[in-house]
């Protein structure tokens, strides 16, 4: 088969690979779709901890074979892998947070992912629930990107949007069409985006028409004049840039919520004015990853029609081409780019 595999920082090569071999309890998986998101690209241009590895966390596919003492598999299935495993037995993981786990492992992070072929999935993420089956209504695509989806779904629960909530996402790319069209779902009274790259807020004003698509230069003023100088109720950052961080707090209402979504390139530090959060009575948090229930709950959303997730494609290549589609994602040129094998 062929594989994408990182061997060192700004070391990755497509290169043949022996399909895996699985044991007991363990599926082999035919993957059918397979996507680039911004942590692949930051691993490729910036290193990781464990070498050679397979990347690729937003996958899903066919299964091809079932390693004995598996139930309910079988082989041709179609399903989507949540991709984060946790030990199982800790506080987290009883309590349904395998991915907030401090020893927890993610195909495509830990071991070998989705960008090939063939995948194994271990036992421990076919005992957790890990492997979803799809609807004959869910494509491959959609249940690839239900990955991403799940983890905006997290930050939507935690941003408890409620009917009437003014909104503002900064970052225009999927991950903020995503948070634009659930808080949508709940009923926010305006939904602002803002983005520095104009080929996506023009994007973003294409696929989801509602939203106020408001530039950088004019973010503070824009903000409180459609908020009648009050301020959003809740804003998400969706990008990894501390000034967004820092800007968020200031552009708050009383009361508003605060979601840093876009972790930070290790080191970056962001300034907070704790004055305002104080006075103001902002929450402030974060969110990582999403937990087994979490991603159950996007597969559901977007059987149901209720959520649009493949028009965020907005490239298909096949594995072959992976130069290609890093350089889309690396230059964040269009949405996401579908990898087919």
């Amino acid at each position: 088969m062929l594989a994408v595999r990182l061997y060192e920082k700004q070391d990755i090569r497509l290169e043949e690979a022996a399909v895996p071999t699985i044991g007991d309890g363990e599926l082999l998986l035919k993957t059918e779709a397979a996507f680039l998101c911004g942590t692949d690209v930051r691993m490729i241009k910036h290193g990781h901890k464990r070498y050679p590895l397979i990347l690729g966390h937003e996958f899903s596919g066919t299964i091809a074979k079932v390693g004995s003492g598996v139930e309910y598999y079988r082989p041709g299935m179609r399903v989507a892998i949540a991709p984060n495993m946790g030990c199982g037995v800790c506080r987290l993981c009883i309590g349904g947070n395998t991915h907030l786990c401090a020893n927890y492992q993610a195909l495509g992070i830990h071991i070998d992912g989705g960008f090939a072929g063939y995948v194994r999935i271990p036992a421990k993420a076919v005992l957790q629930g890990n492997v979803m089956e799809l609807g004959a209504d869910v494509s491959f695509s959609a249940g690839a990107l239900a990955e991403p989806l799940s983890c905006v779904y997290n930050a939507f629960e935690r941003a408890a949007i409620r009917a009437g909530d003014a909104v503002l996402i900064i970052g225009a790319g999927p991950i903020g069409i995503m948070h634009a069209r659930l808080a949508q779902t709940a009923g926010a009274g305006k939904v602002m985006i803002n983005d520095l790259n104009s080929q996506r807020a023009e994007l973003c004003k294409k696929m989801v028409p509602a939203v106020t698509v408001v530039p950088s230069e004019e973010l503070t003023e824009t903000v409180m004049t459609l908020t009648g100088g009050l301020g959003v109720d809740v804003c998400i950052t969706a990008c990894p840039a501390a000034t967004a961080q820092e800007m968020a707090i200031g552009l708050m209402a009383v009361n508003g919520r605060v979601i840093f979504f876009g972790g930070l390139p290790a080191g970056s530090k962001a300034m907070l004015d704790t004055n305002l959060i104080h006075y103001r009575q902002i929450i402030a948090t974060g969110t990582a990853r999403a937990s087994l229930s979490q991603f159950r709950k996007t597969l559901d959303l977007i059987s149901a029609g209720i959520l649009k997730v493949d028009d965020l494609v907005t490239a298909s290549m096949p594995i072959c081409e992976f130069d290609k589609a890093f350089a889309k994602a690396s230059s964040a040129d269009g949405l996401k780019c579908l990898l087919t094998f």
